[in-house]
């Protein structure tokens, strides 16, 4: 089910909404023994609650939402949106500004520690591929299968085949070594377009300069736009396959 057809962004959006004026009025209720200063301190505490949702959306909810119920029940005149005093507006316009800044550095980190965990995972998938590829007895064919499994899985494909004969199914479009795409010569910006999803994107499998054969990618249904360290890490993968088929080969030419 998406993100936004479950219950829950309508409920991270109502807390996000509900919980800074039910916080100021709490803290209205102390009166004078809670500082305005204090009380912005604890509507960005809510702000940023609502901003480890991950939704961006909910975060600024918040802090408006928060700047707006701090000036009704805890600047003079309470139970009104006047602001009569120059101190009062400078905090109530901090304290919506520290809750825009809070939700932003809240999304940071949690892209940040994404990131690290895809990171995790693209490790782990090369090092089960090269453990896989060079396991005794386990089938070349398993070993592209599996690989290309991981393929399809880092860039985020439909599809991904493997070709022995290179050439054999003409395509227009190549992922490189280092990451970079081509299509008839010319770099696209994956970044930005996602991989061409009117052709085939060829990943050569290679050994030692030798290529032994490719994947065939396919991304027809949607744009994917795999980072260059998603397509590096792709390449590596690729590798492994080409070391597997290149040491088949070397082992056959002995057996002869």
């Amino acid at each position: 089910m998406s993100t936004e057809n479950s219950p829950r962004p309508a409920l991270v959006g109502a807390v996000a909404l509900a919980a800074p004026p039910a916080a100021a009025a709490l803290l209205a209720l102390a009166g004078d023994r809670v500082t305005p200063a204090v009380s912005a301190l604890v509507l960005v505490l809510v702000v940023v609650a609502a901003a480890a949702s991950g939704l961006r959306w909910a975060g600024v909810v918040a802090a408006l939402s928060a700047g707006v119920w701090f000036d009704f029940f805890l600047v003079d005149p309470v139970h009104s949106f006047t602001v009569l005093r120059r101190d009062d507006l400078e905090v109530t316009v901090l304290l919506l500004l520290t809750g825009l800044a809070v939700t932003e550095l809240a999304l940071w980190g949690r892209r940040q520690q994404a990131r690290s965990s895809r990171q995790s995972g693209y490790l782990a998938g090369v090092l089960r591929a090269a453990e896989l590829a060079t396991l005794p007895g386990t089938p070349a064919d398993l070993v592209i299968t599996r690989i290309g499994a991981q393929i399809t899985a880092v860039l985020d494909l439909d599809d991904c085949r493997f070709e022995a004969e290179p050439g054999r199914t003409r395509s227009a479009v190549l992922l490189h070594r280092d990451g970079s795409v081509t299509e008839r010569g010319a770099r696209v910006d994956v970044d930005r377009h996602g991989l061409p999803t009117d052709d085939l994107t060829a990943l050569p499998v290679e050994h030692d300069g030798t290529v032994l054969g490719r994947y065939l990618l396919t991304a027809a249904t949607r744009h994917a736009r795999p980072s260059t360290e998603q397509r590096r890490i792709a390449v590596t993968l690729a590798d492994q396959v080409g070391a597997r088929l290149a040491r088949d080969a070397a082992g056959e030419s002995l057996r002869r």
